[in-house]
């Protein structure tokens, strides 16, 4: 049993995997009272969770004694992450149809010209060579909500508006919410949802090259999306597009800062004919080694054994996707970022029906901002101790200030 297992604790969310390791020595899955749900701490289980076709995504409508969350559950009740065959299986299709026009590999030239004016704006900021800046304020954040506005086709102006609706929004998926947290869910449901109602309805009569305009006409077996699963699930690619992306990239950096030889290694190979494999396998062991999203939760529908414990129908059950990535069964040495590591059968971005359909999107945000990071600054260094969110499920940074000394236009 794992009920002393606090998802809350200050200094569990600091570094967990001490805590994820021992308990997953103990058993691979383990009853958490706090939670009333199983957790599966290993690789194999955690897999397995995700891969069960009879361990679901079952929504659920949330309530609370102080705040009508109705704007928050219609969201939810419309997205494929929270529905199960039949409706997953349409869904999925509609928004794959979509998806797979050519938008993610149009937006490479956009995601380089982003990343590059985003560290030129750093660099001309620097006096006497060296500058100070935030990693996440001044290029993890603002890097994917700019692509992800612009692949849903967002107006420039708006984009502003992205990333605070979106992390009202996500707050919800973490553990031990307040009322106060509630409340702004609720409202960025509402005030999103009507924005994006409204650039749906303007897009089906004016479509444009981006993908709510391809959401809106996506058409499979003679059915569309409805007015509701469209928003929907333009809410859940912006929630999930840029939150992993964030996340990934702000925990990556930190990690590579704290394995010189490792950032020594990519920085030796960048201009290198295999400096293209050296970034992407980096980026596999950014996603491994500190994983931007650490919990995912499934209902059984039936009785499940998962390890050597059975899940009951109606059970839940939650895959800690942190600690099956630091499974010393599955990686070797798992605890140090190994920038070259394969085979890297990491899980960071789920299995099974619901792999994460943006998982092409946020690699190739990553395998271009990483270099373009490392090309700006021929020295970087952390200048003070990278700040924590207060948060578990999704595991990132509010803040990592670093210096950089030499900066230059990649080209000069």
């Amino acid at each position: 049993m794992s009920e002393a297992l606090d998802l809350a604790d200050p200094e569990f969310l600091h570094d967990p995997y001490p805590v994820l390791a021992r308990l997953r020595d103990e058993a691979p899955v383990q009853w958490h009272e706090p939670t009333g749900q199983w957790l599966a701490f290993s690789h194999p289980t955690a897999n397995a969770v995700l891969r069960d076709r009879r361990l679901g995504r079952i929504w659920a409508d949330k309530s609370s004694s102080q705040v009508d969350l109705a704007p928050f559950n219609l969201m939810h009740r419309n997205q494929m992450l929270e529905n199960e065959p039949p409706r997953h299986t349409r869904l999925r299709a509609l928004v794959a149809t979509a998806f797979a026009r050519g938008h993610v590999e149009r937006l490479r030239p956009q995601v380089q010209a982003r990343a590059d004016a985003l560290l030129t704006a750093v660099r001309i900021r620097g006096r006497g060579g060296r500058v100070d800046f935030d990693l996440i304020a001044d290029v993890a954040e603002p890097l994917p909500v700019a692509i992800i506005g612009d692949l849903l086709g967002v107006p420039e102006e708006d984009h502003h508006l992205l990333r605070p609706w979106s992390a009202d929004f996500v707050a919800m998926y973490e553990y031990g919410r307040t009322t106060d947290i509630e409340m702004h869910a609720v409202a960025a449901a509402r005030e999103f949802g009507a924005y994006l109602h409204e650039l749906a309805a303007a897009r089906r009569f004016d479509p444009r090259a981006d993908l709510l305009s391809d959401l809106a006409a996506a058409e499979d077996g003679g059915t569309r999306l409805s007015p509701d699963e469209l928003v929907a699930s333009a809410i859940l690619l912006l929630n999930a597009g840029h939150e992993a992306s964030v996340n990934a990239f702000g925990n990556g950096v930190v990690a590579l800062l704290d394995h010189p030889d490792q950032l020594a290694h990519v920085r030796a190979h960048l201009d290198q004919p295999d400096g293209a494999d050296v970034i992407a396998s980096t980026v596999e062991e950014m996603l491994r080694y500190d994983s931007p999203l650490h919990l995912f939760e499934r209902t059984a529908t039936a009785d499940v054994v998962v390890g050597d414990v059975t899940v009951e129908a109606g059970q839940r059950i939650a895959a800690l996707l942190g600690a099956a990535n630091r499974d010393p069964t599955v990686f070797d040495d798992p605890d140090t970022f190994v920038a070259s590591r394969k085979p890297n059968a990491h899980i960071a971005f789920g299995a099974g029906l619901h792999h994460c359909l943006g998982a092409p999107l946020a690699r190739m945000e990553l395998q271009i901002t990483l270099p373009t990071l490392l090309r700006h600054c021929p020295e970087l260094v952390l200048v003070g101790e990278p700040v924590r969110r207060p948060t578990f499920v999704l595991r990132g940074y509010d803040s990592v200030p670093l210096s950089a000394a030499g900066m230059s236009s990649p080209t000069d």
